[in-house]
């Protein structure tokens, strides 16, 4: 059996007993490169929140607690059966306000749980969360355990760091508690220009080919919309597969080695290493 198949056969098998997070993953997905798109800051504006939403294919959104739609986009997301994070903001740096339901170093344990609790309430159907800012806060480890043991205690979420720090220590502690998690690569928009959300875009194709995944975070900006609406249309073609985050987290966790000769897609062949 060739090494194409028997990663397809062996995926397969895990994802069979692998829980709702394995749903909707087809053997291909060993042998495919993937990538998930989560779109932050969802929340604030309602005609907004709806345009993302019309997005096609496995889009996570994650949503910013207490915010005044919040509840009503993560409703409609769900219904369209879409995954639905949490966006948690954490303390930064920066100083910046971080709006209601913001963990900072000042909270005491049970403060610190407590506001998480209410965050998780205050968004439907919440799958798995990742920080809002926290360039302070994803750098203490302390926190970050008090975080992973809330999520725990709740049950059935995933993390992804946001890696708005190269200091962030958040990932790491996750796994030393047996949460799911996994990191950010690419960010899209951070320059809000069409032509530089488009070379972000394409820079997340060629990380996935590289490594077999890539998660890309991006905002429900009027430009990333278009660009996206544009660039997933011929993704199929690319030879990249869209998946949830919460897929591709399985894909992760199936520890099925990756191989850029297996993709579907001739550039991807050609980045090939020995």
């Amino acid at each position: 059996m060739n090494h194409a198949r028997l990663c397809a056969l062996l995926l397969s098998l895990l994802l069979g007993c692998g829980g709702a997070g394995a749903a909707g993953l087809s053997p291909a997905s060993a042998v495919q490169p993937v990538i998930s798109l989560i779109i932050d800051d969802m929340g604030n504006r309602l005609e907004e929140g709806e345009k993302a939403l019309e997005l096609p294919g496995a889009i996570t959104y994650s949503f910013l607690p207490h915010t005044p739609y919040a509840q009503t986009l993560a409703e409609l997301a769900h219904g369209r059966n879409k995954e639905v994070m949490l966006h948690l903001p954490m303390a930064s740096h920066s100083g910046k306000p971080l709006g209601p339901g913001g963990l900072t170093l000042h909270m005491t344990r049970e403060q610190f749980q407590e506001t998480l609790k209410e965050n998780l309430r205050a968004v439907p159907h919440v799958a798995g969360l990742n920080n809002h800012m926290g360039s302070l806060l994803t750098r203490h480890p302390g926190a970050m355990g008090w975080l992973m043991q809330g999520m725990l205690e709740y049950g059935g979420l995933y993390f992804v760091d946001s890696r708005t720090t190269a200091l962030s220590v958040a990932e790491r502690v996750a796994r030393e508690h047996r949460v799911p998690a996994i990191r950010r690569d690419i960010f899209l928009d951070n320059v809000r220009e069409p032509e530089a959300i488009r070379t972000q875009f394409q820079q997340l194709l060629r990380r996935a080919r590289n490594q077999g995944k890539a998660i890309g975070i991006a905002h429900p900006y009027p430009e990333t919309l278009a660009v996206l609406a544009e660039e997933l249309d011929r993704l199929e073609a690319e030879g990249v597969r869209l998946v949830t985050t919460s897929q591709i987290i399985t894909i992760q966790r199936s520890n099925i080695p990756w191989r850029a000769s297996l993709s579907p897609s001739p550039k991807a062949a050609k980045s090939s290493k020995p």
